[in-house]
């Protein structure tokens, strides 16, 4: 049975009908489907419960054409970047590649409509791509948790958080994934209120609209929810600090806790020790490292808190059953 449009917050709306909001989504090859779905689908949502098509959007590529999906499914797109209409927000959809055919038409692109003083956005690792455009400089942003070592590295002087999403002025970036729904969430929240955003949420089954400050997967436990909040301070800790290692009296101090009161609290939760835990955070940096970048090796070390290239190497091939020479001879 059709859903009946909602009663909006009459405090988050005008006398008047508001404008459409348009907003284009600017996609490159091997884009994220699902990243450009989710954030799609939750203003097709907000347009249905509302009782009327207040967002609309169009899709862009670098010359008009065709799109390949990271997934293998091709999208027909509405423009080219020389065409581009205005719009509220630019999004720039990436998944797999960054480096693909038409990129310094996309990196003009990005830079023109940066310099017009246009709203900016980027889903997954969309925010490499506004970086390289320069149009993340002095701004705060978010990208997938795999690329966040890379992008440290190549951009150092970018504030990249850890965080589902981050808005800060006219840069809207996510994590991409669930990331793109959260994100869009706080748009329609700040269009229509608290009521619509969460009755959008409800549709997709969504269970919980996460904010700025939510952090993405930290380390190789892929769900602390329900853990304790101390041990969840102290792995994000770890994660923020792995070039250059906490002690375990510094770590056990940041919570406020003994060092044996932390050991416990590791070995219940996460059925090892904390330098156990530590050390596997540091190999998984190091791992995304040698993946994403052209890091010597040596640097990557380095970078992951080893000070001995021999440790590093023998820590490695503990970890994963492979030198870190073989991982950087792997394409992925």
């Amino acid at each position: 049975m059709p859903c009946a449009p909602l009663p909006v917050e009459t405090t988050s709306m005008s006398d008047t009908v508001p404008p459409v909001r348009q907003f284009a989504f600017l996609l490159v090859d091997k884009f994220s489907m699902f990243s450009l779905s989710a954030a799609i689908d939750t203003f097709r949502s907000a347009n249905r419960l509302v009782g009327r098509d207040y967002y609309a959007w169009k899709t862009i590529s670098a010359d008009g054409e065709s799109v390949m999906a990271s997934n293998g499914l091709p999208l027909k797109v509405d423009y080219a970047v020389a065409d581009m209409p205005p719009a509220d927000i630019l999004f720039v959809c990436v998944g797999l590649a960054l480096e693909f055919p038409g990129k310094s038409k996309v990196l003009g692109a990005l830079r023109s409509w940066g310099r017009r003083g246009g709203a900016l956005g980027a889903l997954s690792v969309g925010s490499h791509l506004l970086a390289e455009a320069g149009q993340l400089e002095g701004y705060r942003c978010t990208i997938h948790w795999e690329n966040r070592a890379g992008f440290q590295e190549r951009f150092p002087d970018i504030e990249c958080t850890g965080n589902v999403y981050e808005i800060d002025r006219k840069r809207y970036t996510c994590a991409g994934g669930t990331t793109s729904i959260d994100l869009m969430l706080e748009i329609v929240r700040a269009d229509f209120g608290a009521n619509v955003a969460n009755e959008v949420a409800n549709q997709f089954h969504h269970e919980r609209i996460r904010g700025t400050t939510d952090r993405q997967r930290v380390g190789p436990e892929r769900d602390l929810t329900g853990k304790s909040e101390k041990l969840k301070k102290i792995v994000a800790l770890m994660a923020d600090s792995l070039d250059e290692p906490f002690s375990a009296v510094q770590l056990a101090k940041s919570a406020g806790l003994s060092v044996r009161q932390v050991e416990r609290l590791f070995l219940r939760h996460l059925n090892m020790t904390p330098g156990r835990y530590y050390m596997r955070l540091r190999l998984e940096r190091a791992r995304e490292l040698l993946r994403q970048t052209n890091m010597p090796i040596l640097d990557v070390a380095i970078a992951t808190g080893f000070t001995s290239h021999s440790y590093f190497a023998q820590s490695y091939r503990i970890q994963f059953g492979r030198p870190p020479s073989e991982e950087r001879r792997t394409t992925y």
